[in-house]
């Protein structure tokens, strides 16, 4: 059975230290701001985790850009030569046309190593969502899984990601189009907070608005506590974009709620990596865990 790496993107947000206990690579996307463009770093070595959501707090728009098939075919040919497989988990498709470019840079190689495998997958999710899929993936590679049947495995599990978040301020999602101006505006006014969802088709979307952070806070814990399933692969991680006391603020609600024979669980709190940080902005918390199906599809209730 030949070796298989694992790829994912800046999306996943593993940091440095997951990424080498799961031995998981990644493939840049791209940032620009203040008439430069870089490499989507989830470990923010040129510019600072801090400075870079001031980048924002300043009044800035970061730009996203996706990773191109030239980009992808480059990573492919080299774990290829080195005679490995490759799985890729990527971000949602409903939120990047990066996985379409994986496919087209797919094909193109494996003309040229028909014996390869080349795997790649739409996560369905992004951030810590698509990163705990590259977790488990990495553990039943671990275990002797072939490729396929890693790859079944994340197909078959992706809708059992959650995500709950929320954003401190509506600015930089309607900066990057996410929200109308309007709805930016009279939020802010009322001070209220969306409860948003990575649903069923991999679009993150507004399933609920709450009024006031501290509410948002008690929301995402019922939420929680009402999906939440001592999953085979369970993990609980909290990312924060810049707003490490709120996050440690939740992680202790989400901790009161947790079922008895999970209380020893560790919720992990993070860093918001730079692609869905240009996004949602500085303030913005996101919960992902393991737990019931995820069903709701907003491609059906628009």
């Amino acid at each position: 059975m030949r070796k298989f790496v694992i790829l994912a993107d800046s999306c996943c947000d593993l940091d440095k230290e997951l990424r080498e206990k799961y031995d998981v690579e990644y493939i840049m996307m791209h940032v620009s701001f203040n008439g430069k463009t870089i490499g989507a770093d989830i470990d923010f070595n040129e510019v600072s985790y801090k400075d870079y959501y001031n980048v924002m707090r300043e009044g800035n728009r970061i730009i996203t850009a996706q990773i191109t098939a030239i980009e992808y075919k480059a990573v492919f040919e080299k774990h290829l030569k080195q005679g490995h497989d490759v799985l890729y988990i990527g971000c949602s498709s409903a939120l990047s046309g990066s996985i379409k470019a994986s496919y087209v840079a797919r094909d193109e190689v494996l003309k040229d190593f028909p014996d390869a495998k080349i795997i790649c997958i739409d996560a369905l999710n992004s951030c810590m969502g698509q990163g705990m899929l590259c977790m488990v993936a990495s553990e039943l590679r671990a275990q002797g899984k072939t490729i396929e049947e890693t790859a079944e495995w994340v197909l078959e599990n992706r809708k059992y990601v959650h995500q709950d978040a929320t954003v401190e301020k509506l600015t930089w999602l309607k900066m990057a189009g996410r929200v109308s101006a309007a709805s930016a505006f009279f939020g802010g006014i009322f001070n209220v907070k969306p409860i948003i969802i990575s649903d069923a088709i991999g679009a993150n979307v507004a399933v609920e608005k709450v009024k006031g952070r501290k509410v948002s806070f008690q929301r995402i814990a019922e939420r929680f506590k009402e999906r939440f399933v001592n999953y085979p692969h369970q993990r609980i991680y909290l990312l924060h974009g810049d707003c490490e006391d709120d996050a440690n603020e939740l992680a202790q609600i989400i901790k009161g709620v947790l079922p008895d024979e999970c209380k020893d669980m560790p919720v992990n709190v993070m860093k918001l990596g730079p692609i869905i940080g240009a996004s949602c902005g500085p303030g913005t918390l996101g919960l992902y865990y393991f737990g019931t199906e995820e069903t709701h599809d907003s491609s059906k209730t628009n």
